[in-house]
């Protein structure tokens, strides 16, 4: 399995400090945002990893990360000219995945890793699979959709202003390799993006995606109120 970091986006939220560094080099403590998606990735076995972000940035992320080998990786790098949505950034990374199943993970998203339950078999080879987490307010992100006594998931809809469960779909995603052409037949939304929802529902639809609910600490740290609950929690950690 290949793993996948995406890093890009201009940091809106956390101004003024992403005037002057990369959302995902904003510290943790004394450790940039970006190795807790790193770390998360190796926990689920993935060691070859490509970093995504866009042109005025990479060259920072690549200087501290370098070839991975002190983090027992080995990176890649691949530069998102233009903001097109999580999915068209996915989109780049065809060659680099090949044939293999990625993991991809937000830039943004910190988890428990050791209360992340590892993915089940099949995962990656003949299903997507979601991680699913129950946030103070799941309207800031995808919403999946339940249905019947044995909770099967049949949409996810991004931020919706009424949620039709108390759950969230995490930035933590791994796909088949096909994915690929799942993003190449996508259209962009109203907003001009390719947006990985549209991705996950086509896997719920054709009844190819699996799901856990992560019951660790997970949180986006990409508005400021986000990034103090991440440093609370790393702290008492």
């Amino acid at each position: 399995m290949k793993g996948l970091i995406l890093a890009g986006g201009k940091g809106t939220r956390l101004q003024p400090v992403t005037y002057v560094v990369n959302k995902h080099m904003v510290p943790i403590l004394n450790r940039p945002m970006i190795l807790y998606p790193l770390e998360t990735l190796k926990h689920l076995g993935a060691t070859d990893i490509m970093v995504i972000s866009g042109g005025g940035h990479i060259g920072g992320i690549a200087e501290f990360l370098g070839d991975g080998s002190e983090y027992g990786v080995q990176l890649t790098y691949r530069v998102q000219k233009s903001a097109g949505g999580i999915a068209q950034a996915l989109g780049l990374a065809k060659d680099f995945v090949g044939v293999d199943s990625v993991a991809v993970v937000l830039g943004d998203n910190i988890f428990e890793n050791a209360k992340l339950p590892k993915p089940p078999k099949n995962a990656g080879k003949d299903e997507a699979f979601l991680y699913f987490a129950r946030p103070k307010d799941p309207s800031r992100f995808g919403v999946p959709v339940l249905k019947g006594s044995n909770g099967r998931v049949v949409k996810i809809e991004e931020k919706p202003k009424r949620p039709k469960s108390p759950y969230a779909v995490t930035g933590l995603y791994i796909y088949p390799s096909n994915v690929f052409n799942v993003v190449a037949n996508l259209k962009p939304s109203a907003r001009g993006e390719l947006e990985i929802t549209d991705v996950n529902n086509w896997y719920i639809k054709k009844g190819r995606c699996g799901h856990a609910v992560f019951k660790g600490f997970w949180s986006d740290a990409g508005t400021r109120e986000s990034l103090k609950q991440v440093i609370d929690w790393a702290y008492k950690a």
